[in-house]
């Protein structure tokens, strides 16, 4: 029997203890190096180089909700299974492919799932076990993993040890980044190809950098797998590099703020590896984040033990690289309309939370003039639905959006010819809003209910359904990897974090984060300030409390388990443990999205990390450069060094009282 590898050192030294067979090279899961740019020159003639290792903790998901399937194969040799999964439609291929059945004999059928966070964003072995058994026993078969199979099943986020060289000019722009990245895999690869690639290449806004090479290696270990978590593979490259552009704006003595604000990327624009960039609302975020927080009044001015820090990021809305490379729609929509005035919106997209069903309904009542009570949304069900890819990547508000607004004026069109021939003006004169049609030329003459708009025009064009799709332009880099990471639209954020911290004991309390995200347009404003408050929350808690540790071979341990598999032992923040979360909605309205929105799910989260470490080293003078802040690391790095000569030094840099 073989050793156990465990860690990434482990896997690296001893390729011999191959973990997985599918490793191409002992226990290498996948490699990845790219370079743009002259970063070798660059850093040589940078005026600060910033050399740091950064360390980041995995976790996982922890929905209320575990994983759970009900399968039915039946006489008729049609097999149903009804999973709590966040990605119907591949679950729906998977299922047919493994099991050799015919696509068209299987139905999935997603309920209301109580949380993702991408934990569901793939096929797990209880559906394919649940189905044999069905198929076998001829009787329906029911799946729930215990709590403490989640942790083993996770797919949470990867473990990364990351260095970074980052060089800045005196005038406060970068020069360039060099990134060395290492992934914790466990024994499979689930989303691994994608997470190795992300943790580079979504790096490269919203700053411009001149130069950028990243070299990241993904490893096999004898743990459970990691794969996409929100924020997939992007969160932690962003924890190190906006630690590093802090310690620059130290370097260089300039606000970190300004620096952010000097390295701006700008709209309608290209990164460096070929992303495209349209709207962006960054410099909107900084300013939001600044003045709500009195950052001017605070940053290096409060006594020993409080601090604030900043951080910003960008993220994907959606992304046009698909698993299985097609040219069919990403998304699409059925949409019916009922003579009784009624509309029914049939789509596969995945409601896990985020609230997608409630856009389709907000995008047909614009469209159409409806009450919100008069559309239904049937979705998550294969065998009535047309196809959409699922909820990943922050990509159903932009796509299956895009679709559903296809859709629905498709119809809406037909409505409004139907009118201006019946009242002899132009179609482009007739507006269906708050129930009501009318012809704008005159509105006091031409007025009927929509419900009677919808009669007409199906006694003019018979039943009245329309489809609609969407596909993301070709879209990223030409070489090889270049469409990972490539999106249609690009959200942003900023987040400033304060803390109050004790010297003696290393605790650090959240007081407040101020999370300012571009959205793009805010199609619900209440949706979008949860979705960042729940960004922001998860964020805090990987910085301060989460941890997927597991025990190793000293004597007298179970080698191999997890230190914590339940959510007593798992340690999340409560309610009293959050901070104050100030949601600033920025609206950019970006050109390509429905009504201009972008995404809101995910983005919020990247920022949260690096703000909260930028803040504890304005609070007591040490840098936490790896996961969790938790008292007892804290303490360490305070007794570690002199952590009050570092504070009182970078605040005579600014003229902060001492």
């Amino acid at each position: 029997m073989l050793p156990a590898v465990t860690d990434i050192d482990a896997a690296l030294a001893h390729p011999e203890w191959q973990v997985n067979e599918k490793a191409g090279e002992g226990n290498i899961s996948k490699h990845v190096r790219l370079e743009f740019g002259d970063v070798d020159g660059a850093l040589a003639a940078a005026d600060h180089v910033v050399e740091g290792d950064y360390w980041y903790e995995g976790s996982t998901h922890a929905p209320l909700e575990p994983h759970c399937c009900v399968a039915e194969f039946d006489a008729t040799g049609l097999l149903t299974v009804w999973s709590s999964t966040q990605v119907a439609h591949y679950l729906h291929r998977d299922l047919a492919k493994v099991l050799n059945l015919p696509t068209q004999r299987v139905r999935v059928i997603q309920p209301v799932v109580g949380g993702g966070f991408g934990g569901k964003s793939e096929p797990f072995s209880l559906e394919f076990a649940a189905a044999k058994l069905s198929m076998v026993t001829g009787r329906p078969v029911k799946i729930l993993y215990t709590r403490e199979e989640v942790f083993y099943a996770h797919r949470g986020r990867h473990p990364m040890r990351l260095r970074y060289r980052t060089g800045m000019n005196a005038d406060g722009m970068i020069a360039g980044t060099d990134a060395l990245v290492q992934l914790d895999g466990g024994a499979y690869s689930s989303f691994g190809l994608v997470t190795t690639y992300y943790s580079g290449q979504l790096l490269t806004a919203p700053y411009a950098l001149p130069a950028y090479r990243f070299d990241s290696t993904r490893l096999f270990t004898n743990k459970p797998a990691c794969g996409p978590k929100r924020g997939h593979g992007s969160v932690q490259p962003r924890f190190a590099f906006e630690c590093q552009l802090d310690k620059l704006s130290e370097r260089a003595g300039i606000d970190p703020i300004d620096v952010r604000r000097r390295n701006f990327i700008g709209e309608r624009t290209k990164t460096v590896n070929g992303m495209r960039v349209t709207s962006n609302g960054f410099l909107e975020c900084l300013d939001a984040v600044e003045r709500e927080s009195g950052w001017a009044g605070k940053f290096r001015r409060m006594p020993y033990g409080r601090g604030i820090g900043v951080a910003g990021s960008m993220y994907i809305s959606g992304t046009n690289y698909c698993i299985y490379p097609n040219e069919m729609p990403q998304s699409a929509v059925q949409l019916r309309l009922d003579r009784s005035g009624r509309a029914t919106v049939m789509s596969g997209c995945s409601d896990i939370g985020q609230g997608v069903e409630s856009v389709l309904a907000y995008i047909v009542c614009e469209e159409l003039g409806l009450d919100l009570r008069d559309v239904r949304v049937v979705a998550g069900d294969t065998d009535l639905t047309p196809v959409d890819l699922g909820a990943y990547s922050s990509r159903e508000t932009f796509m299956v959006g895009n679709a559903c607004l296809d859709a629905a004026r498709h119809l809406r069109i037909k409505i409004a010819q139907t009118l201006a021939e019946r009242w002899g003006v132009s179609p482009g004169e007739i507006v269906l809003a708050d129930g009501v049609a009318c012809a704008t030329s005159d509105p006091a003459q031409f007025a009927i209910s929509v419900k009677e708009a919808f009669q007409r025009a199906e006694a003019r064009h018979g039943t009245l359904g329309s489809v609609g799709w969407y596909q993301s332009p070709k879209l990223g880099g030409e070489y090889r990897g270049g469409t990972i990471g490539a999106s249609p639209a690009y959200s942003f954020t900023a987040h400033v974090a304060e803390v109050d911290c004790d010297p003696e004991t290393g605790f650090v309390a959240v007081k407040h984060i101020w999370v300012a995200h571009d959205c793009g347009r805010a199609l619900n404003p209440v949706t979008v300030e949860g979705q960042m408050e729940g960004s922001a929350y998860m964020g805090f808690g990987e910085a301060l409390l989460e941890t997927q540790r597991y025990k190793d071979a000293a004597p007298g341990h179970a080698f191999g388990l997890h230190q914590g598999p339940s959510l007593l032992d798992y340690r999340m923040p409560t309610s009293l443990d959050t901070p104050e979360l100030h949601a600033l909605i920025v609206e950019s309205v970006d050109p390509e999205g429905p009504y201009g929105a972008k995404e809101a799910g995910e983005g919020p989260l990247h920022p949260s990390i690096p703000a909260i470490a930028n803040a504890i080293y304005d609070a007591l003078g040490v840098r936490c450069d790896a996961l969790p802040f938790d008292p007892p690391s804290v303490a360490r790095l305070l007794r570690g060094g002199d952590a009050r000569a570092n504070w009182e030094r970078a605040r005579a840099q600014v003229g902060g009282p001492r």
